[in-house]
Protein backbone atom coordinates (compact mmCIF):
# COMPACT_ATOMS: atom_id res chain seq x y z
CA UNK A 1 0.00 0.00 0.00
CA UNK A 2 2.80 2.44 0.86
CA UNK A 3 4.45 1.70 -2.50
CA UNK A 4 1.19 2.52 -4.25
CA UNK A 5 0.87 5.79 -2.33
CA UNK A 6 4.43 6.81 -3.23
CA UNK A 7 3.94 5.99 -6.91
CA UNK A 8 0.66 7.95 -7.02
CA UNK A 9 2.29 10.98 -5.39
CA UNK A 10 5.23 10.93 -7.78
CA UNK A 11 2.98 10.45 -10.79
CA UNK A 12 0.69 13.29 -9.71
CA UNK A 13 3.79 15.51 -9.30
CA UNK A 14 4.98 14.60 -12.80
CA UNK A 15 1.62 15.54 -14.27
CA UNK A 16 1.51 18.81 -12.32
CA UNK A 17 5.03 19.73 -13.37
CA UNK A 18 4.37 18.97 -17.05
CA UNK A 19 1.12 20.93 -16.91
CA UNK A 20 -0.32 18.28 -19.15
CA UNK A 21 -0.48 14.54 -19.79
CA UNK A 22 2.70 12.45 -19.50
CA UNK A 23 3.15 9.59 -22.02
CA UNK A 24 2.89 6.18 -20.38
CA UNK A 25 6.38 5.05 -21.42
CA UNK A 26 7.93 8.24 -19.97
CA UNK A 27 5.97 7.94 -16.71
CA UNK A 28 7.07 4.30 -16.36
CA UNK A 29 10.68 5.31 -16.93
CA UNK A 30 10.51 7.99 -14.25
CA UNK A 31 8.63 5.88 -11.67
CA UNK A 32 10.05 2.42 -12.25
CA UNK A 33 13.39 3.14 -14.00
CA UNK A 34 12.18 1.24 -17.10
CA UNK A 35 13.92 2.25 -20.30
CA UNK A 36 12.31 1.52 -23.64
CA UNK A 37 9.25 -0.24 -22.24
CA UNK A 38 6.51 -0.66 -24.87
CA UNK A 39 3.49 1.55 -24.30
CA UNK A 40 1.22 -1.43 -23.58
CA UNK A 41 3.51 -2.73 -20.81
CA UNK A 42 4.02 0.75 -19.36
CA UNK A 43 0.28 1.32 -19.29
CA UNK A 44 -0.43 -1.98 -17.56
CA UNK A 45 2.14 -1.17 -14.87
CA UNK A 46 0.62 2.26 -14.26
CA UNK A 47 -3.04 1.32 -14.56
CA UNK A 48 -3.57 0.32 -10.93
CA UNK A 49 -1.94 3.55 -9.72
CA UNK A 50 -4.06 5.72 -12.02
CA UNK A 51 -7.33 3.89 -11.35
CA UNK A 52 -6.94 4.11 -7.56
CA UNK A 53 -6.07 7.83 -7.38
CA UNK A 54 -8.78 10.42 -7.94
CA UNK A 55 -6.21 13.00 -9.04
CA UNK A 56 -5.23 11.02 -12.15
CA UNK A 57 -6.89 9.84 -15.34
CA UNK A 58 -5.92 8.32 -18.68
CA UNK A 59 -5.81 10.61 -21.70
CA UNK A 60 -5.31 8.10 -24.49
CA UNK A 61 -1.92 6.50 -23.79
CA UNK A 62 -0.85 9.32 -21.47
CA UNK A 63 -1.47 9.97 -17.78
CA UNK A 64 -3.01 13.32 -16.96
CA UNK A 65 -4.74 15.07 -14.13
CA UNK A 66 -8.37 14.24 -13.65
CA UNK A 67 -10.22 17.25 -15.01
CA UNK A 68 -12.01 19.44 -12.48
CA UNK A 69 -14.32 22.28 -13.26
CA UNK A 70 -12.42 24.38 -10.75
CA UNK A 71 -9.45 24.71 -13.08
CA UNK A 72 -11.18 27.18 -15.38
CA UNK A 73 -13.11 29.11 -12.74
CA UNK A 74 -12.12 32.78 -12.54
CA UNK A 75 -10.54 33.71 -9.22
CA UNK A 76 -13.19 36.32 -8.51
CA UNK A 77 -15.88 33.63 -8.84
CA UNK A 78 -14.06 30.78 -7.12
CA UNK A 79 -14.91 29.07 -3.84
CA UNK A 80 -12.07 28.12 -1.50
CA UNK A 81 -12.11 26.29 1.82
CA UNK A 82 -9.05 27.14 3.89
CA UNK A 83 -8.45 24.48 6.51
CA UNK A 84 -6.05 23.65 9.31
CA UNK A 85 -5.58 20.53 11.42
CA UNK A 86 -4.15 20.11 14.90
CA UNK A 87 -2.63 16.67 15.42
CA UNK A 88 -1.08 14.55 18.14
CA UNK A 89 2.25 14.46 16.29
CA UNK A 90 4.00 14.89 12.96
CA UNK A 91 3.54 11.47 11.35
CA UNK A 92 0.33 10.75 9.46
CA UNK A 93 1.13 7.04 9.74
CA UNK A 94 1.33 7.01 13.56
CA UNK A 95 -0.40 10.15 14.86
CA UNK A 96 -4.00 11.35 14.84
CA UNK A 97 -6.12 14.44 14.18
CA UNK A 98 -7.37 16.24 17.30
CA UNK A 99 -8.97 19.38 15.78
CA UNK A 100 -10.22 20.63 12.41
CA UNK A 101 -10.95 24.26 11.54
CA UNK A 102 -11.93 25.82 8.23
CA UNK A 103 -12.87 29.17 6.70
CA UNK A 104 -14.88 29.41 3.49
CA UNK A 105 -13.91 32.09 0.93
CA UNK A 106 -16.40 32.77 -1.87
CA UNK A 107 -15.94 35.41 -4.57
CA UNK A 108 -12.95 36.78 -2.64
CA UNK A 109 -15.03 37.32 0.51
CA UNK A 110 -14.83 35.56 3.89
CA UNK A 111 -17.96 33.53 4.56
CA UNK A 112 -18.90 30.83 7.10
CA UNK A 113 -16.57 28.72 9.21
CA UNK A 114 -16.25 25.14 10.41
CA UNK A 115 -14.71 23.91 13.65
CA UNK A 116 -14.68 20.67 15.56
CA UNK A 117 -12.55 18.95 18.15
CA UNK A 118 -11.68 15.33 17.34
CA UNK A 119 -11.24 12.46 19.75
CA UNK A 120 -7.92 10.96 18.57
CA UNK A 121 -8.47 7.73 20.44
CA UNK A 122 -4.98 8.03 21.97
CA UNK A 123 -3.65 10.14 24.85
CA UNK A 124 -2.89 13.75 23.89
CA UNK A 125 0.86 14.37 24.36
CA UNK A 126 1.69 16.99 26.99
CA UNK A 127 3.77 18.97 24.48
CA UNK A 128 0.79 19.21 22.09
CA UNK A 129 -1.54 20.21 24.92
CA UNK A 130 0.87 22.97 25.96
CA UNK A 131 1.36 24.22 22.39
CA UNK A 132 -2.31 24.30 21.42
CA UNK A 133 -3.95 24.93 24.79
CA UNK A 134 -6.25 21.93 24.20
CA UNK A 135 -6.90 20.05 27.44
CA UNK A 136 -7.15 16.26 27.07
CA UNK A 137 -10.46 16.14 28.94
CA UNK A 138 -12.24 18.38 26.37
CA UNK A 139 -11.61 15.74 23.71
CA UNK A 140 -13.67 13.20 25.63
CA UNK A 141 -17.00 12.89 23.85
CA UNK A 142 -15.77 14.73 20.74
CA UNK A 143 -16.47 13.07 17.36
CA UNK A 144 -14.04 10.38 16.28
CA UNK A 145 -11.89 11.09 13.22
CA UNK A 146 -14.14 9.36 10.67
CA UNK A 147 -17.22 11.37 11.68
CA UNK A 148 -15.31 14.66 11.97
CA UNK A 149 -13.64 14.26 8.57
CA UNK A 150 -16.97 13.26 6.96
CA UNK A 151 -18.53 16.50 8.29
CA UNK A 152 -15.55 18.52 7.04
CA UNK A 153 -15.70 16.95 3.58
CA UNK A 154 -19.40 17.80 3.40
CA UNK A 155 -18.63 21.40 4.45
CA UNK A 156 -15.88 21.71 1.81
CA UNK A 157 -18.02 20.31 -1.01
CA UNK A 158 -16.46 21.06 -4.41
CA UNK A 159 -14.42 24.03 -3.21
CA UNK A 160 -10.69 24.33 -3.80
CA UNK A 161 -8.83 23.34 -0.62
CA UNK A 162 -6.18 25.68 0.77
CA UNK A 163 -3.74 25.09 3.61
CA UNK A 164 -0.51 26.52 4.93
CA UNK A 165 2.13 23.81 4.43
CA UNK A 166 -0.56 21.74 2.72
CA UNK A 167 1.59 18.62 2.42
CA UNK A 168 1.40 18.11 6.20
CA UNK A 169 -2.36 18.69 6.64
CA UNK A 170 -3.23 16.82 3.47
CA UNK A 171 -1.26 13.73 4.53
CA UNK A 172 -3.52 13.34 7.61
CA UNK A 173 -6.66 14.17 5.66
CA UNK A 174 -5.77 11.83 2.78
CA UNK A 175 -5.07 8.95 5.12
CA UNK A 176 -8.45 9.28 6.83
CA UNK A 177 -10.37 9.75 3.55
CA UNK A 178 -8.61 6.71 2.09
CA UNK A 179 -9.68 4.61 5.09
CA UNK A 180 -13.27 5.74 4.58
CA UNK A 181 -13.57 5.57 0.80
CA UNK A 182 -10.55 3.75 -0.58
CA UNK A 183 -9.57 6.86 -2.53
CA UNK A 184 -7.69 10.03 -1.77
CA UNK A 185 -8.84 13.64 -1.69
CA UNK A 186 -9.82 14.62 -5.22
CA UNK A 187 -10.09 18.40 -4.82
CA UNK A 188 -7.32 20.69 -6.10
CA UNK A 189 -5.16 22.01 -3.25
CA UNK A 190 -3.32 25.34 -3.00
CA UNK A 191 -0.40 25.68 -0.58
CA UNK A 192 0.02 29.23 0.74
CA UNK A 193 3.63 28.50 1.77
CA UNK A 194 4.75 27.95 -1.82
CA UNK A 195 2.44 30.65 -3.12
CA UNK A 196 4.04 33.16 -0.73
CA UNK A 197 7.56 32.05 -1.69
CA UNK A 198 6.75 32.56 -5.35
CA UNK A 199 4.95 35.90 -5.02
CA UNK A 200 6.87 37.60 -2.23
CA UNK A 201 10.40 36.66 -3.27
CA UNK A 202 12.86 38.37 -0.95
CA UNK A 203 10.30 40.69 0.67
CA UNK A 204 9.95 38.43 3.73
CA UNK A 205 12.63 36.38 5.47
CA UNK A 206 10.22 33.66 6.59
CA UNK A 207 6.97 32.34 5.19
CA UNK A 208 5.60 30.81 8.40
CA UNK A 209 1.96 31.62 9.11
CA UNK A 210 2.81 34.01 11.96
CA UNK A 211 5.31 35.89 9.79
CA UNK A 212 2.87 36.25 6.89
CA UNK A 213 0.01 37.24 9.21
CA UNK A 214 2.20 40.01 10.60
CA UNK A 215 3.39 41.03 7.12
CA UNK A 216 -0.16 41.35 5.77
CA UNK A 217 -1.66 42.61 9.04
CA UNK A 218 -4.40 39.99 9.39
CA UNK A 219 -7.22 40.65 11.84
CA UNK A 220 -6.81 37.14 13.34
CA UNK A 221 -3.58 36.15 15.05
CA UNK A 222 -2.43 32.53 14.56
CA UNK A 223 -2.27 30.64 17.86
CA UNK A 224 -1.87 26.91 17.01
CA UNK A 225 -5.62 26.33 17.14
CA UNK A 226 -7.31 25.06 14.01
CA UNK A 227 -10.00 27.71 13.41
CA UNK A 228 -7.95 30.86 14.18
CA UNK A 229 -5.09 29.51 12.07
CA UNK A 230 -7.47 28.75 9.19
CA UNK A 231 -9.00 32.25 9.47
CA UNK A 232 -5.55 33.87 9.41
CA UNK A 233 -4.54 31.71 6.44
CA UNK A 234 -7.71 32.78 4.60
CA UNK A 235 -6.77 36.46 4.99
CA UNK A 236 -3.24 35.67 3.79
CA UNK A 237 -4.73 33.84 0.80
CA UNK A 238 -6.79 36.87 -0.22
CA UNK A 239 -3.70 39.07 -0.10
CA UNK A 240 -1.72 36.57 -2.16
CA UNK A 241 -4.51 36.24 -4.73
CA UNK A 242 -4.31 40.00 -5.23
CA UNK A 243 -0.56 39.71 -5.91
CA UNK A 244 -1.15 36.75 -8.23
CA UNK A 245 -3.69 38.74 -10.24
CA UNK A 246 -1.12 41.50 -10.63
CA UNK A 247 1.11 38.88 -12.26
CA UNK A 248 -1.62 37.90 -14.70
CA UNK A 249 -3.25 34.94 -12.89
CA UNK A 250 -6.92 34.72 -13.86
CA UNK A 251 -8.15 31.24 -12.96
CA UNK A 252 -7.82 28.71 -10.18
CA UNK A 253 -5.54 26.73 -12.48
CA UNK A 254 -3.21 29.73 -12.77
CA UNK A 255 -3.12 30.07 -8.99
CA UNK A 256 -2.36 26.36 -8.56
CA UNK A 257 0.58 26.63 -10.92
CA UNK A 258 2.00 29.58 -8.98
CA UNK A 259 1.65 27.57 -5.77
CA UNK A 260 3.39 24.47 -7.15
CA UNK A 261 6.59 23.68 -5.20
CA UNK A 262 9.76 24.32 -7.16
CA UNK A 263 10.82 20.70 -6.88
CA UNK A 264 7.48 19.65 -8.34
CA UNK A 265 7.72 22.13 -11.22
CA UNK A 266 11.21 20.87 -12.09
CA UNK A 267 10.70 17.19 -11.32
CA UNK A 268 9.58 16.23 -14.80
CA UNK A 269 12.57 18.01 -16.36
CA UNK A 270 14.93 15.53 -14.72
CA UNK A 271 14.30 13.32 -17.74
CA UNK A 272 16.20 15.86 -19.84
CA UNK A 273 19.46 14.88 -18.10
CA UNK A 274 18.75 11.21 -17.43
CA UNK A 275 21.33 10.07 -20.00
CA UNK A 276 24.11 12.51 -19.01
CA UNK A 277 27.52 10.77 -18.76
CA UNK A 278 29.87 10.73 -15.78
CA UNK A 279 32.66 12.49 -17.68
CA UNK A 280 33.99 16.05 -17.87
CA UNK A 281 32.23 18.28 -20.37
CA UNK A 282 30.17 21.37 -21.11
CA UNK A 283 26.40 21.81 -21.24
CA UNK A 284 23.90 24.32 -22.64
CA UNK A 285 20.35 24.98 -21.42
CA UNK A 286 17.98 25.99 -24.24
CA UNK A 287 14.37 27.17 -24.31
CA UNK A 288 11.60 26.00 -26.64
CA UNK A 289 12.89 28.28 -29.40
CA UNK A 290 16.42 26.87 -29.19
CA UNK A 291 17.78 30.02 -27.56
CA UNK A 292 20.77 29.38 -25.28
CA UNK A 293 19.84 30.31 -21.70
CA UNK A 294 22.84 29.12 -19.69
CA UNK A 295 26.23 27.53 -20.29
CA UNK A 296 28.23 25.55 -17.74
CA UNK A 297 31.01 23.04 -17.33
CA UNK A 298 31.49 20.07 -15.03
CA UNK A 299 34.02 17.47 -14.01
CA UNK A 300 31.09 15.03 -13.76
CA UNK A 301 28.29 16.03 -16.14
CA UNK A 302 25.68 13.71 -14.65
CA UNK A 303 26.19 14.86 -11.05
CA UNK A 304 26.28 18.54 -12.00
CA UNK A 305 23.20 18.45 -14.21
CA UNK A 306 21.14 16.43 -11.73
CA UNK A 307 21.98 18.93 -9.00
CA UNK A 308 19.83 21.54 -10.77
CA UNK A 309 16.75 19.39 -10.16
CA UNK A 310 17.48 18.34 -6.59
CA UNK A 311 15.58 21.22 -4.96
CA UNK A 312 18.49 23.47 -4.01
CA UNK A 313 17.94 27.15 -4.67
CA UNK A 314 19.91 28.68 -7.54
CA UNK A 315 20.77 32.24 -8.47
CA UNK A 316 17.63 34.08 -9.67
CA UNK A 317 18.89 34.15 -13.28
CA UNK A 318 19.49 30.39 -13.23
CA UNK A 319 16.08 29.81 -11.61
CA UNK A 320 14.52 31.70 -14.52
CA UNK A 321 16.52 29.64 -17.01
CA UNK A 322 15.34 26.40 -15.38
CA UNK A 323 11.76 27.62 -15.59
CA UNK A 324 12.06 28.14 -19.36
CA UNK A 325 14.20 25.03 -19.94
CA UNK A 326 13.10 22.69 -22.72
CA UNK A 327 16.36 21.10 -23.88
CA UNK A 328 19.78 20.30 -22.39
CA UNK A 329 22.75 19.73 -24.70
CA UNK A 330 26.11 18.46 -23.52
CA UNK A 331 29.47 17.62 -25.01
CA UNK A 332 31.86 15.11 -23.46
CA UNK A 333 35.50 16.09 -23.11
CA UNK A 334 38.57 14.37 -21.73
CA UNK A 335 39.39 16.76 -18.89
CA UNK A 336 38.04 19.58 -16.80
CA UNK A 337 40.62 21.96 -18.29
CA UNK A 338 39.32 21.36 -21.81
CA UNK A 339 35.76 21.74 -20.51
CA UNK A 340 36.67 25.11 -18.98
CA UNK A 341 38.24 26.33 -22.24
CA UNK A 342 35.23 25.16 -24.23
CA UNK A 343 32.90 26.90 -21.77
CA UNK A 344 34.75 30.18 -22.39
CA UNK A 345 34.34 29.76 -26.14
CA UNK A 346 30.61 29.04 -25.81
CA UNK A 347 30.08 32.01 -23.50
CA UNK A 348 31.67 34.30 -26.10
CA UNK A 349 29.72 32.73 -28.94
CA UNK A 350 26.26 32.32 -27.37
CA UNK A 351 26.20 35.10 -24.73
CA UNK A 352 23.56 33.30 -22.62
CA UNK A 353 21.53 35.67 -20.40
CA UNK A 354 21.68 33.57 -17.19
CA UNK A 355 25.49 33.46 -16.89
CA UNK A 356 26.88 35.93 -14.37
CA UNK A 357 30.31 36.19 -15.96
CA UNK A 358 30.54 38.67 -18.83
CA UNK A 359 32.70 37.50 -21.74
CA UNK A 360 32.14 40.21 -24.33
CA UNK A 361 35.55 41.47 -25.51
CA UNK A 362 34.19 45.01 -25.92
CA UNK A 363 33.69 45.22 -22.15
CA UNK A 364 37.42 45.07 -21.52
CA UNK A 365 39.54 48.19 -21.20
CA UNK A 366 43.22 49.11 -21.36
CA UNK A 367 45.30 51.91 -19.89
CA UNK A 368 47.26 53.84 -22.49
CA UNK A 369 49.14 57.08 -23.07
CA UNK A 370 47.77 59.90 -25.17
CA UNK A 371 50.50 62.49 -25.23
CA UNK A 372 51.44 63.06 -21.61
CA UNK A 373 48.07 61.89 -20.24
CA UNK A 374 46.96 58.42 -19.19
CA UNK A 375 43.59 57.42 -20.67
CA UNK A 376 41.21 54.45 -20.81
CA UNK A 377 41.03 52.89 -24.26
CA UNK A 378 39.87 49.82 -26.16
CA UNK A 379 43.23 49.78 -27.97
CA UNK A 380 45.33 46.85 -26.65
CA UNK A 381 48.37 47.78 -24.55
CA UNK A 382 50.48 45.92 -22.02
CA UNK A 383 48.33 47.56 -19.30
CA UNK A 384 45.31 45.37 -19.79
CA UNK A 385 42.89 44.01 -20.58
CA UNK A 386 40.97 45.04 -17.46
CA UNK A 387 37.51 43.62 -16.86
CA UNK A 388 36.19 46.79 -15.19
CA UNK A 389 36.09 50.10 -17.03
CA UNK A 390 35.28 51.97 -13.82
CA UNK A 391 38.39 50.49 -12.20
CA UNK A 392 40.44 51.55 -15.21
CA UNK A 393 39.02 55.10 -15.04
CA UNK A 394 39.90 55.47 -11.35
CA UNK A 395 43.42 54.20 -12.05
CA UNK A 396 43.80 56.70 -14.90
CA UNK A 397 42.66 59.50 -12.57
CA UNK A 398 45.28 58.39 -10.03
CA UNK A 399 47.95 58.79 -12.72
CA UNK A 400 46.88 62.34 -13.55
CA UNK A 401 49.98 64.53 -13.29
CA UNK A 402 52.50 61.66 -13.62
CA UNK A 403 53.96 62.23 -17.05
CA UNK A 404 56.79 59.71 -17.03
CA UNK A 405 57.44 56.22 -15.75
CA UNK A 406 54.99 53.39 -15.33
CA UNK A 407 51.79 53.01 -13.31
CA UNK A 408 53.70 50.88 -10.79
CA UNK A 409 56.32 53.60 -10.43
CA UNK A 410 53.65 56.18 -9.59
CA UNK A 411 52.40 54.34 -6.51
CA UNK A 412 55.07 55.55 -3.99
CA UNK A 413 54.47 59.20 -4.95
CA UNK A 414 50.72 58.71 -4.67
CA UNK A 415 51.03 57.29 -1.17
CA UNK A 416 53.26 60.20 -0.10
CA UNK A 417 50.77 62.73 -1.53
CA UNK A 418 47.97 60.99 0.38
CA UNK A 419 49.91 61.23 3.67
CA UNK A 420 50.61 64.91 3.01
CA UNK A 421 46.91 65.64 2.46
CA UNK A 422 46.03 63.83 5.68
CA UNK A 423 48.62 65.80 7.66
CA UNK A 424 47.07 69.08 6.45
CA UNK A 425 43.61 67.73 7.42
CA UNK A 426 42.34 67.64 3.84
CA UNK A 427 40.65 64.38 4.64
CA UNK A 428 38.12 64.35 1.79
CA UNK A 429 40.88 64.88 -0.78
CA UNK A 430 42.98 62.21 0.94
CA UNK A 431 40.08 59.73 0.86
CA UNK A 432 39.45 60.42 -2.83
CA UNK A 433 43.12 59.89 -3.63
CA UNK A 434 43.16 56.73 -1.48
CA UNK A 435 40.33 55.18 -3.55
CA UNK A 436 42.13 56.02 -6.78
CA UNK A 437 45.42 54.64 -5.44
CA UNK A 438 43.70 51.39 -4.48
CA UNK A 439 42.30 51.12 -8.00
CA UNK A 440 45.77 51.67 -9.43
CA UNK A 441 47.19 48.99 -7.10
CA UNK A 442 44.59 46.52 -8.40
CA UNK A 443 45.45 47.40 -11.99
CA UNK A 444 49.18 47.01 -11.35
CA UNK A 445 48.63 43.62 -9.68
CA UNK A 446 46.34 42.36 -12.47
CA UNK A 447 48.68 43.51 -15.23
CA UNK A 448 51.65 42.04 -13.37
CA UNK A 449 49.98 38.64 -13.31
CA UNK A 450 49.16 38.89 -17.01
CA UNK A 451 52.79 39.81 -17.78
CA UNK A 452 54.00 36.71 -15.94
CA UNK A 453 51.49 34.53 -17.77
CA UNK A 454 52.46 35.99 -21.14
CA UNK A 455 56.03 34.93 -20.45
CA UNK A 456 54.95 31.30 -20.00
CA UNK A 457 56.22 28.77 -22.53
CA UNK A 458 54.80 25.44 -21.42
CA UNK A 459 52.91 22.40 -22.60
CA UNK A 460 49.98 21.27 -20.47
CA UNK A 461 49.08 17.58 -20.81
CA UNK A 462 45.63 16.26 -19.88
CA UNK A 463 43.70 13.07 -20.72
CA UNK A 464 42.02 12.89 -24.11
CA UNK A 465 38.47 11.72 -24.65
CA UNK A 466 39.58 8.71 -26.69
CA UNK A 467 41.18 5.87 -24.65
CA UNK A 468 44.96 6.08 -24.68
CA UNK A 469 45.07 9.60 -26.12
CA UNK A 470 46.49 12.70 -24.44
CA UNK A 471 45.62 16.31 -25.22
CA UNK A 472 48.55 18.71 -25.37
CA UNK A 473 47.90 22.45 -24.87
CA UNK A 474 50.83 24.51 -26.19
CA UNK A 475 51.09 27.93 -24.47
CA UNK A 476 53.42 30.64 -25.82
CA UNK A 477 53.42 34.39 -26.52
CA UNK A 478 50.46 35.06 -24.26
CA UNK A 479 48.08 32.68 -25.96
CA UNK A 480 47.15 29.06 -26.57
CA UNK A 481 49.17 28.50 -29.71
CA UNK A 482 47.85 25.01 -30.41
CA UNK A 483 45.91 22.07 -28.96
CA UNK A 484 46.88 18.66 -30.33
CA UNK A 485 45.70 15.11 -29.72
CA UNK A 486 48.61 12.77 -29.02
CA UNK A 487 47.87 9.16 -30.00
CA UNK A 488 49.78 6.11 -28.92
CA UNK A 489 52.70 5.04 -31.06
CA UNK A 490 54.88 7.01 -33.44
CA UNK A 491 52.07 9.32 -34.53
CA UNK A 492 52.48 11.37 -31.38
CA UNK A 493 55.90 12.64 -32.55
CA UNK A 494 54.36 14.37 -35.56
CA UNK A 495 51.64 15.94 -33.38
CA UNK A 496 54.19 17.25 -30.88
CA UNK A 497 56.31 18.72 -33.67
CA UNK A 498 53.24 20.45 -35.15
CA UNK A 499 52.36 21.92 -31.78
CA UNK A 500 55.91 23.18 -31.20
CA UNK A 501 55.99 24.77 -34.65
CA UNK A 502 52.74 26.61 -33.91
CA UNK A 503 54.14 27.82 -30.58
CA UNK A 504 57.39 29.02 -32.21
CA UNK A 505 55.47 31.01 -34.81
CA UNK A 506 52.91 32.55 -32.45
CA UNK A 507 52.94 36.35 -32.26
CA UNK A 508 52.53 38.10 -28.91
CA UNK A 509 48.86 38.59 -28.05
CA UNK A 510 47.30 41.27 -25.87
CA UNK A 511 43.74 40.33 -26.93
CA UNK A 512 41.09 39.97 -24.19
CA UNK A 513 40.08 36.51 -25.45
CA UNK A 514 43.62 35.22 -24.98
CA UNK A 515 43.94 36.95 -21.60
CA UNK A 516 40.76 35.21 -20.41
CA UNK A 517 42.20 31.83 -21.41
CA UNK A 518 45.54 32.60 -19.72
CA UNK A 519 43.82 33.51 -16.46
CA UNK A 520 41.68 30.39 -16.67
CA UNK A 521 44.73 28.17 -17.15
CA UNK A 522 46.47 29.93 -14.26
CA UNK A 523 43.65 28.83 -11.94
CA UNK A 524 44.34 25.21 -12.93
CA UNK A 525 48.11 25.66 -12.53
CA UNK A 526 47.68 27.01 -9.01
CA UNK A 527 45.66 23.95 -7.98
CA UNK A 528 46.36 21.31 -10.61
CA UNK A 529 44.07 18.26 -10.68
CA UNK A 530 45.91 14.93 -10.46
CA UNK A 531 45.58 14.18 -14.17
CA UNK A 532 47.29 17.43 -15.30
CA UNK A 533 51.02 17.60 -16.16
CA UNK A 534 53.01 20.76 -17.02
CA UNK A 535 56.26 20.42 -18.98
CA UNK A 536 58.60 22.74 -20.89
CA UNK A 537 58.17 23.38 -24.59
CA UNK A 538 60.62 20.73 -25.74
CA UNK A 539 59.84 17.61 -27.73
CA UNK A 540 61.82 15.31 -25.46
CA UNK A 541 60.10 16.57 -22.31
CA UNK A 542 56.65 16.34 -23.83
CA UNK A 543 57.16 12.83 -25.20
CA UNK A 544 58.69 11.64 -21.93
CA UNK A 545 55.66 12.94 -20.01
Amino acid sequence: MQLSFDAADRLAELVAARQGPVPAHEAARMLFALRGAPTAIARSLLDDVVREDARLAWHGDAVGRARTEADDVLLEHAAFVVFDLETTGLSAAKDRICEIGAQRVVELELRDTFQTLVDPGVPLPAAVAKLTGISPHVLVGAPRAAAAVRRFVAFAGDAVLVAHNARFDLSFLDRQVQRMTGRRVAAPVVDTVWLARRLLGGRVRRVGLSSLAQFFGTSVEPCHRALPDAEATAEVLLALIGLAQERGARTVGDLSELAAPRARRLHVKRSLVAEAPRTPGVYVFRDKHGQALYVGRARDLRARLRSYFAGERQRPAVEAALGALECVEWRRLGSELEAALEELRLLRELRPPANARGTRPDRHAYLGRRGSKWTVSAEPTEWGPLRSRSLARRAAQALDGFEGGTPAGALPALRERMRRLARTQRFEDAARLRDRARALEEVVAACGELARLRALRVCILVPGLEPGFRRAVFVASGRIAAVRSLPTGSGRVLEVEAGLAAAAGASVSLAPEDADELLLMASFLRRPPPELRVVELAAASILAA
